[in-house]
């Protein structure tokens, strides 16, 4: 018993969970991507729209974190116990393989990053800086088979480390900003007027999804919370917080360089930025900053995948095999295959050209799916009033929250567009060997039938996938 109270978390550790998830890679590349799509205008819709349906997310964790207590490893499982087995792997496998292809991106922006001092890094897929890369995920990975407490305190450190230049940047930005500057892209600048607005904002969509993922980790892990109420408190706690940080950085800049020169700044582009403020040391500072929050990011998803694949193994979704501790109770199985995972995508990065972006892209992508079925489940409880009483105060509020949630996740799997889903299909539909190994396991049937339509749909996209790659109509 002492050993499992050890292994519990506090409210400020679930809380540096989420916002140790949620600040890694994207943060540091907001000033060029939306400087890239957009001016202020276009950027203040854009935060609304993710903020205000993020937001409606954040409050359907912290609602159903309450209202299904027994439902404890919680983004896929809410999918399962609302649309069946099959739909519970695509969520936990999409999330999974989307937390790997996202472990991917960290490292090829820390190479990145290191380019700019170390030609020999080029933009973070050379093959030097796979090696480098490959180096630290091991030694990651062997850190965290000691035990899940430890890097969960190691990233609850390293979260108030890498939050530290984020505040400086903020605090340069807020000293150099003119207004004049600001104004004179606010629709965009240049031929952009606010009737292109849309069109603009629809090129960042996938942008703020990536900065937020990481919202359900205090979610993911409330097996592990003291009090069930804390999985919601630090789900949208760590949320604001966090939010206030992207408007901010993405908001500013705007203020102290003109929109095309944002637009060509190299990743990590807030370094770019300070440095035209302070000069060369405005680019170190940054740079070690974004190293520390991304390392502890990864150190987070980490957590996060091996989590993930290990609980979905416990609910049959996957096969028991993953669902095997370490003495450190650690999920190493889960862990293991992880990385492993991982360490393919850091080669397969080597031939894409725009390896961070397709990442980015493709982890966004990913996840929606996830988010999508849970907001969908939140939206099917108030509907069929399961766990609402006669009269219950908080139905209405719910069935807000859920809507706007259920309706946000899938504009913004539409706004992502067709591309990324079709190549999702290409993950999809062979991991789908995983779900068949499982029910045999436990001897059941393999689909119903609208679950075998969906299978078909996996490998029809899968298939365009790759005639579409080889014919060169789609290009990574």
């Amino acid at each position: 018993m002492a050993d499992a109270d050890a292994q519990k978390f506090s409210r400020l550790t679930l809380t540096a969970m989420v916002v140790g998830s949620m600040i890694g890679a994207g943060i540091f590349s907001l000033p060029a991507r939306f400087g890239a799509a957009t001016g202020p205008f276009g950027a203040i819709v854009a935060w609304i729209i993710a903020g205000g349906g993020m937001l409606m997310l954040a409050f359907v964790f912290q609602s159903l974190a309450v209202r299904k207590p027994e439902i404890d490893a919680g983004i896929f499982a809410y999918a399962k116990e609302g649309f069946g087995h099959y739909l519970g792997f695509a969520a936990a496998f999409g999330f999974w393989i989307g937390t790997c292809l996202g472990n991917t991106t960290y490292f090829v922006l820390i190479k990145s990053t290191l380019g700019a001092f170390f030609p020999v890094f080029g933009d973070g897929n050379t093959p030097q800086a796979v090696i480098v890369s490959s180096i630290v995920l091991w030694s990651f990975h062997f850190m965290i088979l000691r035990g899940i407490k430890e890097a969960a305190f190691i990233n609850k450190v390293v979260t108030v480390a890498k939050i530290l230049p984020i505040f400086v940047f903020i605090a340069f930005m807020i000293f150099a900003f003119d207004y004049d500057l600001f104004a004179s892209s606010f629709w965009g600048g240049g031929d952009y007027s606010g009737a292109q607005v849309f069109d603009q904002v629809r090129s960042t969509m996938l942008v703020t999804v990536f900065v937020f993922i990481g919202i359900e980790g205090a979610s993911v892990y409330s097996r592990y919370a003291k009090r069930r109420e804390d999985v919601g408190w630090a789900t949208v706690m760590g949320f604001v917080g966090v939010l206030c940080l992207l408007v901010l950085v993405t908001l500013l800049p705007y203020g102290v360089l003109e929109r095309p020169e944002l637009a060509e700044l190299r990743q990590p582009s807030m370094a770019g930025t300070l440095q035209a403020v302070v000069g060369d040391w405005g680019l170190k500072f940054v740079s070690v900053g974004l190293i520390v929050s991304v390392l502890g990011a990864f150190l987070a998803w980490s957590l996060l995948a091996a989590e993930v694949l290990y609980s979905a193994a416990k609910y049959g979704l996957v096969p028991k095999v993953f669902a095997h501790e370490n003495k450190h109770q650690v999920p190493s199985a889960a862990l293991w295959i992880t990385n492993i995972l991982v360490q393919l995508f850091l080669i397969v990065s080597i031939f894409s050209q725009y390896a961070f972006d397709l990442s980015l892209e493709m982890t966004s992508a990913l996840t929606l799916i996830p988010y999508t079925l849970v907001a969908g489940y939140a939206l099917k409880l108030v509907l069929t009033r399961e766990t609402y009483g006669p009269g219950s105060k908080g139905w209405g509020t719910d069935m807000t929250w859920a809507l706007i949630a259920t309706v946000y996740t899938i504009f913004m799997l539409l706004s992502g567009g067709l591309k990324h889903l079709v190549l999702a299909c290409i993950l999809l539909a062979p991991g789908t060997i995983l779900f068949v190994l499982s029910r045999r396991e436990q001897q059941q049937r393999l689909f119903g039938a609208w679950e075998l339509a969906l299978f078909g749909v996996f490998v029809a996209g899968a298939a365009a996938a790759v005639y579409g790659l080889a014919t060169g109509m789609i290009i990574i």
